[in-house]
């Protein structure tokens, strides 16, 4: 897969705690999100987190759940 990855040098959350995105069980995701939403790349964001499969973390502003029903609703069309 040779996908543009250049959308990562204007993401908003290479400034941030990378911790924020893995919240741990029980843990908020909300101030990822709330920085996901200000971000200028969360849909390109989210379509590499789907295209790559990722399934934990926080991606274009999407929670773990959120995200891994995306992957599952898109595999399943």
């Amino acid at each position: 897969m040779s996908a543009d990855l250049s959308w990562r040098d204007s993401a908003l959350c290479a400034q941030t705690d990378p911790e924020a995105y893995y919240p741990e069980v029980g843990g908020s995701a909300v101030p990822a999100k709330r920085t996901c939403m200000a971000c200028p790349v969360t849909t390109e964001c989210r379509e590499y987190a789907v295209a790559t499969g990722q399934r934990w973390g926080i991606w274009g502003g999407l929670t773990q759940r959120e995200l891994r029903q995306l992957i599952n609703q898109r595999t399943a069309a």
